[in-house]
């Protein structure tokens, strides 16, 4: 369930009219702006966009990058943008790094649904004028090239069949090339990239009632190894994503100096979609409530706006 809270009618024209009041004159008016787009869906911000756009001939979003700056910028400028376009920045972001992050490909890749995945493949060659499967084989290399390329590219099956055959099979030749430690075999790559998550799902699940534990334990070595934890990753994203956020949202706060990209990126991609869920394992997991998390590890109008995103009320 989302955290979101988002009034069902709302003006656009009004909400634009609020936003250029804040951002007028000499100081910004943060806690407007957190009142009025914190509170908002994908499409009510999309139309506010553009009512914003038709009454002062100024691209919104430009003018909020203007007006902010930091992590509160950084955080308002994810959250305004389509969740694909949103999605194509994030890609971008994370492999243009000197050290890409293969996670964030992976979350894309495995987290959204065949048609958001599209979608996002579609913003990202009309912003950048490249593909995404182009960007993605340029910046990285070896097996670990194999594997992200080819889930990038996935259009899976997104219903609710499955063929218990299949699963059965296909958890014997997962567990035959984890004990040969072949972990970079081509079937691997062919069954993380083409088969449903559901049929994933019961593959997994076979994996571990037959061998007595999980393939993600099984595949657990060396730290070092850029491909294995990416193969990790990918195998936790498909089989339970919002464990996998979970762990994520751990690691960015628990960690010396908090991870300010990681927190804001699962926050504002999943405000919508699962947050409350995963606010739950994460009291269940550390016996603090996310709330109190973020806002003892961040501060000022940032903080403000994750915990309105994370719908906690004033």
């Amino acid at each position: 369930m989302a955290t979101l809270i988002a009034p069902e009618h709302t003006s656009a024209v009004e909400d634009a009219e609020k936003l250029q009041k804040a951002c007028k004159g000499w100081g910004t008016d943060e806690k407007a702006i957190i009142s009025v787009l914190g509170h908002r869906n994908a499409v009510q911000r999309k139309q506010i966009r553009l009512a914003y756009e038709d009454l002062y001939q100024e691209d919104l979003i430009k003018r909020l990058e203007s007006e902010l700056s930091g992590d509160f910028e950084k955080a308002v400028y994810r959250w305004v943008l389509d969740p694909a376009d949103r999605d194509a920045v994030l890609a971008n972001v994370a492999i243009k790094k000197l050290s890409p992050d293969h996670h964030v490909i992976v979350e894309i890749s495995c987290t959204r649904s065949p048609e958001e995945l599209l979608a996002v493949r579609r913003a990202y060659q009309a912003r950048y004028k490249h593909s995404l499967e182009e960007d993605v084989a340029a910046h990285t290399k070896g097996d670990t090239r194999k594997l992200l390329v080819s889930l990038v590219s996935a259009f899976r099956y997104d219903g609710e069949e499955i063929n218990t055959r299949v699963a059965n099979s296909e958890a014997k030749i997962l567990h035959e090339a984890v004990k040969d430690k072949e972990f970079n075999h081509e079937e691997i790559i062919r069954i993380l990239s083409t088969r449903s998550k559901m049929q994933l799902m019961a593959t997994f699940n076979r994996y571990r009632d037959d061998h007595g534990t999980t393939i993600t334990k099984n595949l657990e070595g060396d730290s070092g190894d850029e491909f294995l934890k990416t193969l990790r990753a990918t195998i936790r994203c498909l089989n339970d994503p919002k464990k996998y956020f979970e762990k994520v949202l751990r690691n960015s706060i628990r960690r010396v100096g908090t991870d300010e990209d990681a927190l804001t990126r699962v926050i504002v991609t999943r405000a919508e979609k699962d947050l409350k869920d995963i606010k739950e394992l994460y009291y269940k997991r550390n016996s603090v409530s996310l709330d109190q998390a973020v806002a003892k590890d961040t501060s000022g109008d940032y903080k403000a706006l994750l915990l309105t995103l994370l719908g906690k009320e004033d």
